[in-house]
């Protein structure tokens, strides 16, 4: 089932962040959204561990980077756990910072460019800044969703 929806962002809070840390590194797109299918991976496998899903015989943990130089695309796929229509509402089409420059101004100097994204979620954001359209194709790992 195909769905649209709109971003919802705070601006306020939002736009110091992606300003700063993630316009500084245009390539930390891939990295980012890789990272995120090795998440995915990583919590399949541990609900399979908590028995609260049981992995195929055959499951083999994969992302794929797919480069279409003529459509000018690339596709990050994984087989990790997915998200239903709930989650991609909560995670993806809403961004709420409200403690965020605090978290700047407290560990400034603790953290570098690199390691700060991660703090706030907004690794997938990052694809917004060599993309002119980002698409989510999402099949969650529970049943019925």
């Amino acid at each position: 089932m195909a769905k649209q929806g709109n971003l919802s962002i705070n601006s306020e809070n939002i736009f110091p962040i992606i300003k700063k840390w993630l316009y500084s590194d245009h390539d930390i797109f891939l990295r980012e959204l890789v990272s995120n299918g090795c998440d995915a991976i990583t919590k399949l496998k541990k609900l399979d561990m908590m028995g609260e899903y049981t992995l195929p015989d055959d499951y083999k943990a994969k992302i794929e980077v797919r480069v279409n130089p003529d459509l000018k695309t690339i596709a990050i796929v994984d087989n990790g756990l997915g998200m239903d229509e709930a989650e991609v509402e909560e995670y993806i089409n809403q961004i709420a910072f409200s403690g965020a420059q605090d978290f700047l101004a407290k560990y400034k100097d603790k953290t570098n460019e690199d390691q700060i994204i991660g703090h706030f979620g907004l690794g997938f954001y990052s694809s917004f800044m060599v993309a002119d359209r980002v698409s989510i194709d999402t099949l969650s790992w529970k049943p019925g969703a």
